[in-house]
């Protein structure tokens, strides 16, 4: 979901930003005037503004690195937007291999590698002690910096997505790739955050502060990376048989409207559907609205062969399939539950949002209580937040 006040577009991709921006740009215009003081106070913010300003211009240039790269790889990108710690490029999936990984990773480096060269030479050809050359080489500085800032080697920084591309190549799993650089970044924001601090309290610089700032929001990052991946791995090793319940009946397909209903439409809790079968074979579903719909005078000559929908023409999975499918089928087709069937044919199981919910319990973080895990059921939905249709889809494209 975007948030933030959308400002424009480039190649195509909403350009937002978020609220928190606007208190990091007074912070950077007030810190960069401060450097020029002796030019006055009109020329001293001017110039801190300018800076500020060019600063964000660069951080977005960064990360519209990293999206065009996603692009040229048919990933699309949701958005890049500009906030309190720099910016950041919503990119709607992984890459297929390492090797495009690293690509999309290091294009952002290497956009602000390359705008530290061309306004490095530019800061030389304008006239020298100029604002504009002191400007140029100011901002040829900061980009040097956010370069090689970035290149640290842990998530959620371009480092991390390096390193986590070097892991997924050597070991062929990039969920392995994605746990060491998750664990790399967390281990650093815990070292920033122990510095800044340090600094802080023992030598009186408050500008240890932002460094402790920073290094909470790597640990935050690196963490919901970790538990994301977690998340996918499980969506894709759960198999629907681990998943599914038997909340259907078997009936003989032979059963005259009349006697199903006798039989069954009278019990305390009905079940949702039931399974019609003949000879030891399952021939398809039997719904309640279906009965209900049919005039009653027929109920004495019609039997559930007339009115039974073919399992050929209702959507199933295997028991085999993965929960990233089995969930990634419900929201394509808009399933309230959805059939399981064994490798021959038959219907073993349904699953529902409750089930698999439940069934993924241990992977979530914070930890769902007994009572959500019930309400879910209940309610055939998701706790609220928890995205999990969003999540399974990208598990199965990757």
């Amino acid at each position: 979901m975007q948030t933030g006040w959308r400002i424009g577009s480039l190649f195509g991709i909403p350009l937002l930003i978020d609220y928190s921006w606007f208190i990091i740009l007074a912070l950077a215009t007030r810190e960069y005037a401060s450097s020029y003081r002796s030019w006055g106070p009109t020329l001293s913010w001017s110039a801190g503004f300018a800076i500020a300003l060019l600063l964000f211009a660069s951080v977005l240039l960064h990360e519209l690195g990293h999206s065009l790269a996603a692009i040229s790889q048919g990933i699309k990108v949701n958005s890049i937007t500009l906030f309190l710690f720099g910016g950041v490029a919503s990119i709607d999936s992984e890459s297929k291999t390492p090797g495009q990984a690293f690509q999309v990773a290091i294009a952002g480096p290497l956009v602000s590698f390359s705008l530290f060269v061309i306004l490095g030479l530019g800061s030389q050809v304008l006239p020298q002690a100029s604002l504009l050359a002191i400007i140029a080489e100011r901002v040829a500085l900061i980009n040097l910096v956010l370069g090689l800032f970035n290149l640290i080697p842990g998530l959620p920084l371009d480092g991390g997505q390096v390193l986590k591309a070097a892991i997924w190549k050597i070991t062929g799993s990039r969920f392995a790739g994605v746990r060491w650089a998750a664990k790399t970044g967390q281990v650093l924001g815990w070292l920033a955050v122990a510095f800044g601090l340090s600094i802080c309290l023992l030598a009186r610089l408050y500008g240890g502060l932002w460094i402790a700032l920073i290094g909470l929001f790597a640990i935050r990052n690196a963490s919901a990376y970790s538990r994301f991946t977690s998340l996918q791995e499980a969506l894709l090793k759960t198999k629907a048989a681990d998943a599914m319940s038997r909340e259907f009946r078997v009936v003989d397909a032979d059963l005259s409207l009349r006697e199903f209903a006798d039989r069954y439409l009278l019990e305390v809790n009905p079940f949702p559907f039931y399974i019609a079968s003949s000879n030891g074979r399952d021939l398809g579903l039997v719904s309640i609205d279906d009965i209900r719909c049919t005039e009653r005078s027929q109920w004495q000559i019609q039997t559930l062969h007339n009115i039974l929908q073919p399992l050929a023409k209702t959507p199933t999975v295997s028991e085999k399939a993965s929960l990233a499918e089995v969930i990634n089928t419900m929201e394509a087709r808009q399933l309230p539950r959805i059939i399981v069937i064994s490798s021959i044919g038959a219907v073993v199981g349904t699953i529902d949002r409750g089930d698999a919910i439940k069934v993924l319990a241990k992977y979530l973080k914070p930890k769902i209580s007994e009572a959500d895990i019930k309400r879910s059921k209940e309610e055939n939905s998701y706790p609220q937040g928890l995205h999990l249709s969003a999540i399974a889809k990208t598990a199965q494209e990757d």
